[in-house]
């Protein structure tokens, strides 16, 4: 791998631990299944964040 490639693998993985980590977190503090949430923004970004907010956060604030 060329050094780009490996600046982007780190960067990719930074991203997505930030993530899993912050969906993690809110999703504990908020009783949403939180180790759901982590795994799953693991896998891909930005998708797991916009689903979190539209089906967690939105219904949270509406009670």
């Amino acid at each position: 791998m060329s050094s780009q490639q490996i600046v982007v693998v780190i960067l990719a993985a930074i991203i997505l631990l930030t993530q899993g980590t912050l969906l993690f977190l809110d999703a504990r503090k908020r009783q949403r299944h939180a180790w759901l949430w982590g795994i799953v923004g693991l896998i891909q970004f930005p998708v797991p964040s916009l689903v979190y907010y539209f089906v967690v956060i939105k219904r949270y604030n509406k009670t």
